[in-house]
């Protein structure tokens, strides 16, 4: 919680909202970028990367709402 002037403001993050297919995810973001997280690395990658769509404990989600979730991007280099 940020207190300014005396008053309590809360910051909002932005939910995220975890597909099983990329074209779902897609759908709910049409303006963004669709990046596949790992969950259990706390990593995101994009198309291309090599390990995009791979492994069980993992989800496509909009790249925004990854970011503003704290989560990283990979650092390995696209195909």
């Amino acid at each position: 919680m940020i207190f300014a002037a005396g008053k309590a403001a809360e910051v909002a993050a932005t939910p995220l909202t975890p597909f099983r297919y990329e074209a779902q995810a897609q759908r709910h973001c049409p303006g963004d970028q669709v990046v596949w997280l790992d969950f259990r690395k706390g990593v995101y990658y994009r198309k291309g990367q090599k390990l995009y769509g791979q492994g069980f404990d993992g989800s496509f989600v909009c790249a925004n709402e990854a970011r503003d979730s704290l989560y990283r991007s990979s650092p390995l280099g696209l195909r």
